[in-house]
């Protein structure tokens, strides 16, 4: 499975199943800090960061809360989605 985790002006296309709130906090925490070298840690291990895509191949979508505002190109891509009918889940978390 292929999908989109959004947090704020910042998102990544993630190929692994769709993550509970928990574990999407932990993956926009994980990957949102450069760590070279680091591991992933076996929680996460599941989830992996796509470099690209087809937007039609994007099964589902998580928005986790942020302090900065979703781009518009994002927005416009959560509006196909949604209109797709995939499920936009958006978490208070964060």
């Amino acid at each position: 499975m292929v999908g989109i985790l959004v947090n704020g002006d910042n998102h990544f296309i993630v190929r692994g199943p769709l993550p509970d709130d928990e574990i999407a906090l932990a993956l926009i925490r994980h990957w949102s800090v450069i760590q070279i070298g680091g591991a992933t840690p076996p929680a996460l291990a599941e989830w992996q960061i796509v470099i690209r895509e087809f937007r039609e191949n994007l099964e589902w979508a998580v928005v986790v809360r942020a302090d900065t505002e979703i781009s518009p190109a994002v927005s416009t891509l959560l509006d196909d989605l949604a209109a797709r009918g995939v499920t936009i889940r958006h978490t208070m978390l964060g």
